[in-house]
Formats: structure tokens, sequence, C-alpha cells
């Protein structure tokens, strides 16, 4: 089962001397990471690496990328992508900003210590099962939006656009879990 994360969170970490701040964010895509990337370098333009991963769910399947920042190669990115799909999260950005404290960490403190901020700061989070939401686009008389709105309170579901016209033409957002009951009840 895939997680997600309900809203973001941080912590931060001081090893000898370097600070670690390690954000955990939700991301509805993958064109959200650059808006947050950009947010991290402006509220921290002085620190010495912006490392991040993130995965996320796609119409092709999950998609992921991981950056060390300028650390050394597989010291940075790969352990707190590790600590991402570990726990089976999905569509979440993790970054971790160091501030480098004069005290060289070597390539196993480095991983330890970036890895040690990820676990920290999802254990931070509040998490919550992901589900996989759909829109499904319906035409419906007027007798028939009553009914609709009741069964989608049953299905967790919502209107989320409507056009009424000679009849009533909605989109509906639901679990992708759902879409049978609701067609079953609303078409043929």
């Amino acid at each position: 089962m895939m997680i997600a994360v309900k809203n973001p969170a941080s912590v931060e970490i001081v090893l000898k001397k370097s600070r670690f701040i390690g954000a955990l964010i939700p991301c509805a895509d993958e064109q959200d990471v650059p808006r947050h990337l950009k947010g991290f370098a402006d509220v921290h333009p002085h620190a010495s690496h912006i490392v991040y991963a993130y995965r996320m769910k796609t119409a092709n399947g999950i998609i992921y990328r991981f950056h060390d920042a300028g650390e050394p190669t597989g010291t940075a990115g790969k352990p707190i992508f590790q600590q991402l799909e570990g726990k089976e999260l999905i569509n979440v950005l993790l970054v971790v900003v160091r501030y480098f404290g004069g005290v060289k960490l070597g390539a196993g403190g480095l991983t330890r210590a970036y890895s040690n901020t990820a676990s920290q700061v999802i254990a931070a989070a509040e998490l919550c099962p992901y589900i996989d939401w759909v829109t499904v686009p319906l035409t419906l008389d007027y007798k028939q939006i009553q009914p609709l709105e009741y069964l989608l309170k049953k299905l967790d579901g919502r209107i989320v656009a409507q056009d009424f016209a000679g009849q009533v033409k909605v989109q509906v957002q639901l679990p992708a879990g759902q879409v049978a009951v609701l067609l079953a009840a609303f078409t043929g």
C-alpha cells in the first residue's frame, strides 16, 4: 500500500557543527518540484547543499529522481530517496538543506546524516493511505442530482464542476476503486 503525506513537516539536526534541515512536502505532480526547490534556495541562500529526492505516481507508473547537490556521489540524494521508497511514500518531495559546520563527516557519515534526517522528518510527518483519485464526467437529469450527491457522500467523492443546461453535466472526483459503483448507479 502506498502512503501519502497530509501536511508538510520539517526537522533540524546538528551533527558535528553541520546543520541538516529536513522537509517533507506533499506534491500533486512533478511540476510542483521546481517551485518548492526554488523556495528552499530563496530561504536558504547560504546553504552549502540543498539535496532532494521525490517519488510521484503518474499515468505511466511511478517516477522518481534524487540529486546529491554537490555532495559526493551516492552520499545524499540516494539515501533520502531510499527512505521514501522504503516507507512507500508517494507524491512527495523530501529536501535536506545542509549548512557545513567545518568538520568533514566522510562518505559514511554523510550517508548516515542524510538518511537519519530523512527518517526523522518522515517520522514527524502526518501520513495517510494514498488514494488514487479520478475524475469522471456524467450527464444527468435534474432529478438525479440529489441521488448523486447522496451516493458521493458514501463513496468519499465530490462534484468538482457542473454545468446546468438542458441536462446537468458534472465532473465528479472520487477514489478510483469506487468508479464502478458510481457508473453502475448512473449509466446504462
